[in-house]
């Protein structure tokens, strides 16, 4: 996928502004596509020049004038393209799973600080998610939303970025589990001090 899909997609239910643009990647299409504010306003203009979005002037009274933007129907034609081509799989790529591979050879602890840090990261990520999904669904039920709400599409990977969150802190909780235990194991000698408990005071002591 490129850039441009993903900027494209953004904008298929109304018009927004370059700043709203980055707005909505922060909010919900950074679930599967993370790119910085600058990268998506140089993408926004090579869009309009291919003619895939189209942008207009919005002239406002004490403020600096906006520009918002839409998609054309080549930009449609351009995502239907994109749709009927094979997704290609994804693949972890991160510097914790790096840091886990090496732990017979590193500090625990050192370790199990780094865990901590991703669990609670995930865990307030995961919660910012669901109310995210709070709000779209209003006052429905999710198996009424899901079955007749309007812009399914958001709510669908909205809800895909919260339970990857939850995987990415349950996993840390359980690498945190057999960590602890391998070095209760391994003896008095070898055990060094720990963080008592997770980020989260509710979360299990280790």
């Amino acid at each position: 996928m490129a850039l441009r899909h993903a900027v494209l997609a953004a904008l298929l239910d109304e018009e927004l502004s370059g700043y709203q643009v980055t707005k909505a990647f922060a909010a919900g299409v950074a679930n599967f596509w993370h790119a910085l504010p600058q990268q998506v306003y140089a993408e926004l203009a090579r869009l309009e020049k291919e003619g895939l979005v189209a942008g207009r002037e919005v002239v406002q009274e004490a403020r600096p004038n906006k520009r918002l933007f839409r998609v054309t129907g080549e930009g449609l034609a351009e995502l239907e393209g994109f749709a009927s081509a094979a997704a290609k799989p994804s693949f972890l790529r991160e510097d914790l799973l790096v840091q886990i591979q090496a732990a017979d050879h590193l500090d625990t602890d050192v370790l199990i600080e780094r865990l901590i840090e991703r669990f609670a990261f995930a865990e307030a990520k995961a919660a910012l998610f669901e109310e995210q999904l709070r709000r779209m669904r209003g006052e429905r039920d999710e198996a009424e939303f899901l079955l007749s709400g309007a812009r399914i599409g958001p709510y669908l990977t909205c809800r895909r970025g919260r339970d990857f969150e939850r995987a990415n802190r349950d996993w840390c909780r359980d690498v945190m589990e057999v960590l602890r235990a391998r070095r209760e194991a391994a003896g008095p000698s070898l055990r060094r001090s720990a963080p008592d408990q997770f980020l989260n005071p509710n979360s299990p002591t280790l």
